[in-house]
C-alpha cells in the first residue's frame, strides 16, 4: 500500500530530514479505496540509528528504528574502511542502545601470508579486545555466509550498513535470492564505492527476522551526544575509569589515568584509544570520517 505521511508529523518539533524512518511503527488511515493509505501516528521508538544530516537546514537523518542489532560492513582492501569510521558508527549505536556486530567482507582478497590479512587479523583484535564480535564474509566464495544467516534470523529485525563499496549488496543479493539489488564497482583512482542503494529499504528473510538495507554512508556525523561523555561510548574505557584518581576523568592529560595505563598495558587498544581523543578533539567541527 502506498501511503503519505500527515502534515503535522513534519512539524511537530523534531529537526530530522525524515520523521518516518524504516523500521518504524505507525497509525494509518486507509484511503482511497484502501488503496492508499495516511499516516496519522509514529509510536515511539524502542531505538535507532541516527546520523548528522548532510542537509544543512536539518540536524539529523533517522538511519532506521526499532532494531535488534545493527551490522556494520567494512572492509580491509577494496576499499579499506577507516577505524575512524567505524568507531564514529559504534559509537552512536551504543549512545542510542543498538548492539552491533562489525562484519569484515570481501575476506577473499586476505590470503594468507598477506599485508591484507596481518590487517584483518589486527582489527579483529581490536574489536575484540573492546567486546565487539565480529564476522568474516565473502559473497565470492560463500566464506561465512552461512554464519551471517543463522546470526540475521537470531537478531530479529537487522541494520546492514557501511561504505559505498563494501560490498553490502552483493552480500544481500547471496542471502536473498531473486532480489537483485544492483552493485556497484570501486573506483580504482580513489578506492571508494560508488552509491547503488538509494534509498533504505527492509526485506524479510526466509529463515525469519529482517534486513534493513541503506544507501552507502560516506561519513558519520555525530549529534545529540555531549564531549564529555564520549568516554562512556567506548565500553572499554569506560570500564577502566572507575580506577582512575579523578572520577571525571577525560583520560586525556589527567594524571593517575587507569585508561592510559590500560593502554601501555595492552588491555586497551591504542587504535581505540587514539580514535577517541582525535573525536574528543574534533568534537565541535562537525567533520566526518
Amino acid at each position: 500500500m502506498s501511503c503519505r505521511i500527515q502534515g503535522k508529523l513534519k512539524t511537530r518539533g523534531e529537526r530530522a530530514t525524515n520523521p518516518i524512518a524504516v523500521g518504524d511503527y505507525v497509525l494509518l488511515q486507509k484511503q482511497d479505496g484502501e488503496k492508499t493509505g495516511l499516516i496519522t501516528e509514529r509510536l515511539e521508538r524502542r531505538n535507532s540509528m541516527v546520523r548528522k544530516s548532510v542537509n544543512l537546514s536539518k540536524e539529523t537523518h533517522v538511519v532506521a528504528a526499532n532494531l535488534d542489532r545493527a551490522f556494520l560492513i567494512a572492509t580491509v582492501a577494496q576499499p579499506a574502511t577507516s577505524t575512524g569510521f567505524m568507531d564514529r558508527f559504534l559509537v552512536t549505536a551504543q549512545a542510542y542502545q543498538v548492539p552491533v556486530t562489525i562484519v569484515f567482507n570481501k575476506v577473499d582478497v586476505c590470503p594468507e601470508n598477506s599485508a591484507e590479512r596481518d590487517q584483518l587479523e589486527y582489527l579483529e583484535g581490536v574489536y575484540h579486545t573492546a567486546g565487539i564480535p565480529t564476522l568474516r564474509t565473502s559473497a565470492t566464495t560463500g566464506e561465512g555466509l552461512d554464519e551471517l544467516t543463522r546470526e540475521l534470523a537470531a537478531a530479529g529485525v537487522n541494520l546492514l550498513s557501511g561504505h559505498s563499496g563494501v560490498g553490502k549488496s552483493t552480500l544481500i543479493n547471496a542471502l536473498l535470492p531473486g532480489v537483485d539489488l544492483r552493485t556497484g564497482e570501486v573506483s580504482d583512482a580513489h578506492q571508494k564505492g560508488k552509491h547503488t542503494t538509494t534509498f533504505a529499504e527492509m526485506f524479510p528473510l526466509s529463515t525469519g527476522g529482517f534486513i534493513i538495507d541503506t544507501p552507502g554512508i560516506k561519513g558519520f556525523g555525530l549529534v545529540h551526544l555531549e564531549r564529555d561523555h564520549l568516554h562512556h561510548y567506548f565500553p572499554e574505557i569506560f570500564a577502566k575509569l572507575e580506577g582512575c584518581k579523578f572520577h571525571n576523568c577525560l583520560h586525556r592529560n589527567e594524571p593517575q589515568c587507569a585508561v592510559k595505563q590500560a593502554v601501555e598495558d595492552g588491555e586497551i587498544a591504542e587504535e581505540r584509544y587514539l580514535n577517541y581523543i582525535e573525536l574528543y578533539e574534533t568534537f565541535e567541527s562537525n567533520s566526518y570520517r
